[in-house]
């Protein structure tokens, strides 16, 4: 008898092993989802987020009982497996890199404090800022009995967070000329979250105004300076003075080898002092109505929750012409009229 060789199918059990197992994989995925899809996007304090305990507790939230709940009203962010509440309004928490307006609090040992909006005053140390003689030069004694001379209490100044120490106190520093004392103006605070981020902090307005965002929601309204160029933002005494140098020297044949080498010291020296002054350029009455305006309208746009940059500032400044003398904006019915014109004006253009 021959033998019979049969052909069968093979066994798809093993098959079918593996694809239970990527259902039970997708299953869990699919539950894992539905569980972060039941987290709602804005909470409220004492607010359950997620009892999934998986979930790893940042910012504005704390664990009870192995769920998750809320400590302030605001948004929350999920960063991979992170759960964050981005508080609506509260205090300005510093970051490396931030542009800040402040104002001296305290003079110490080697070092100012200064009031940023955050929980804790920043420091402003001795050998971060600019002084007369140079930048690179060393900081000595007579610099730190004279420090009320450079910065004393009250002073306004725009500055960069250099870095944030463990208990959420900043580091800062002026070493550049685009920072140092600010003059010829008026300060304005809002909500640090109503200041949009942007690339420049520093913008020429129509009217012959300028502005400083600071992150932390302190605004410095000024004077536009004459010899502003489109585009670059405010010139430091420092460049002023070297274009008036170079201009003078073009002019001036008899030049002799060696003549004017030590320039560069005084003029930085003497720019310097400038950059310390307390003394306010004379602003005229048109101005100074101008700077009000524009008060009033930053003002109008922060009491009803819209977030601010100079294109919105200077077009509620426009709008705020329609509505008379400069006193009718603090009315709460004309801030809300020029608060939604705005908005409006943006929904039309889309």
């Amino acid at each position: 008898m021959s033998n019979i060789i049969s052909i069968t199918r093979p066994s798809v059990k093993q098959a079918k092993d593996e694809d239970s197992d990527d259902m039970d994989i997708d299953e869990e995925l699919n539950l894992n989802d539905a569980k972060a899809k039941e987290i709602q996007d804005i909470v409220v304090p004492g607010e359950l987020i997620t009892d999934d305990p998986s979930w790893m507790r940042g910012h504005g939230t704390y664990y009870l009982g192995e769920k998750t709940y809320s400590a302030v009203a605001g948004v929350i962010l999920r960063v991979n497996k992170l759960l964050s509440v981005i508080p609506f309004k509260g205090r300005y928490n510093p970051e490396t890199g931030d542009h800040v307006v402040g104002r001296i609090v305290d003079v110490t040992n080697k070092r100012w404090k200064v009031d940023v909006g955050a929980e804790h005053d920043a420091v402003l140390m001795l050998g971060a800022v600019n002084l007369p003689g140079g930048v690179l030069r060393r900081k000595s004694e007579t610099d730190e009995l004279q420090m009320r001379s450079f910065l004393k209490e009250g002073d306004l100044l725009n500055a960069e967070v250099q870095s944030v120490f463990h208990d959420g106190s900043a580091a800062l520093h002026t070493r550049s000329l685009r920072y140092g004392k600010l003059r010829n103006g008026i300060f304005v605070s809002i909500p640090s979250n109503l200041i949009i981020r942007a690339k420049n902090y520093a913008h020429d307005l129509p009217g012959g105004v300028s502005v400083i965002f600071g992150v932390n929601g302190y605004c410095w309204l000024y004077k536009t300076k004459l010899d502003n160029s489109p585009g670059v933002g405010p010139k430091s005494s420092l460049e002023r003075k070297f274009e008036a140098g170079v201009k003078m020297d073009a002019a001036n044949s008899a030049f002799s080898p060696g003549m004017g080498s030590d320039a560069p010291n005084k003029l930085e020296e003497k720019a310097s002092w400038d950059i310390y002054s307390d003394k306010n350029d004379s602003i005229s009455a048109t101005t100074k109505e101008t700077i009000s305006r524009y008060r009033n309208s930053l003002l109008a746009l922060s009491n009803f929750n819209v977030a601010v940059n100079e294109t919105r500032l200077a077009k509620a400044y426009e709008i705020s012409l329609g509505y008379g003398d400069v006193s009718e904006l603090v009315k709460s019915d004309i801030q809300k009229s020029i608060a939604e014109d705005l908005i409006n004006d943006e929904k039309m253009r889309g």
